[in-house]
């Protein structure tokens, strides 16, 4: 039994799905399935079923999981330890950034970190905040900045705080509805947010909420078009609050009194990750700049 297979399998078992797995792993479909079949054949027994949706775990699977996590997580310790051992913390790390870096407070943290951490290699790249969870997902990122709820149970979340949000519209459009009546801004065109966008998904919650279906005129992944959109007539949108204010305070455009919605600031990285030292790292000077509870990392 090798350490690679037990992978396999904690990873199949958490995505219910071969052709998942495989991506997570970075192997083709049928090397999974072969690393899975001669770990059934080891242990003398099924460990999956398979469904026309995926897999699932049998019942010896499900007792055997733990067991294999627990194993994985001792080899982990393992290898941090020896990375200890060399002395001081140093290597890449690849980090995904979303919204500014001012929001994310990224200067402060790279700041700190590059001055207690002067063997660390800090790479920053930005993205829609869907494509840097994706990526965090399938470990082409180290760490990254999201905006939302995490549904993946391969990476983990530190909560950094609850961004308001504000419903923004055209100044001429202030006497076309009741602003105080909000189910009338479902009978105006909305400028949407790219599917990859978090935000998007946000939009379509807050629409649940308020119970309207509004049309959806054009998109963008770009916030600051976003709000160029709304300012020019295009559409009603939904944009942060700071920016928001702002922009009607140079009388832009309009910002609706009656909603605010919230959505989740969130450091995401791979779960499997725990323990490693330059994941510590990032973490520690993270909790300081946001002056965190030093229990939220973990």
């Amino acid at each position: 039994m090798e350490i690679y297979q037990l992978r396999t399998f904690v990873t199949v078992a958490q995505q219910g799905h071969l052709t998942q797995a495989a991506e997570l792993l970075h192997l083709s479909q049928p090397a999974v399935t072969a690393q899975i079949k001669a770990l059934e054949e080891e242990v003398g027994m099924p460990l999956f079923e398979r469904t026309a949706g995926g897999v699932t775990m049998t019942r010896a699977g499900q007792e055997l999981l733990p067991q294999a996590q627990s194993i994985l997580a001792s080899a982990r310790e393992i290898i941090n330890h020896a990375k200890g051992l060399k002395g001081q913390t140093g290597g890449k790390a690849l980090i995904g950034l979303t919204l500014t870096p001012a929001t994310l407070k990224a200067g402060e943290w790279v700041a700190a970190l590059v001055e207690k951490y002067p063997l660390l290699d800090l790479r920053l790249q930005h993205g829609v905040t869907g494509e840097v969870l994706n990526l965090v997902r399938k470990k082409e990122l180290d760490a990254g900045f999201y905006l939302g709820k995490n549904p993946y149970v391969n990476v983990n979340t530190v909560l950094l705080t609850n961004l308001p949000f504000r419903i923004v519209l055209p100044n001429g459009w202030k006497n076309r509805i009741d602003l105080n009546n909000t189910k009338e801004l479902g009978r105006l065109p909305w400028v949407g947010l790219s599917q990859f966008s978090s935000l998007s998904k946000i939009t379509a919650e807050l629409w649940r909420e308020l119970n309207i279906s509004p049309k959806k005129v054009t998109e963008s992944d770009n916030l600051a078009a976003v709000l160029e959109l709304v300012a020019c007539g295009v559409g009603v949108a939904l944009a942060r609050e700071e920016e928001a204010l702002e922009w009607e305070a140079a009388g832009r455009l309009t910002v609706v009194p009656a909603v605010r919605k919230l959505a989740e600031l969130q450091f995401v990285y791979p779960s499997d990750r725990v323990g490693d030292p330059i994941l510590e790292a990032l973490l520690q000077e993270l909790i300081r700049v946001w002056a965190l509870s030093p229990d939220v990392a973990h």
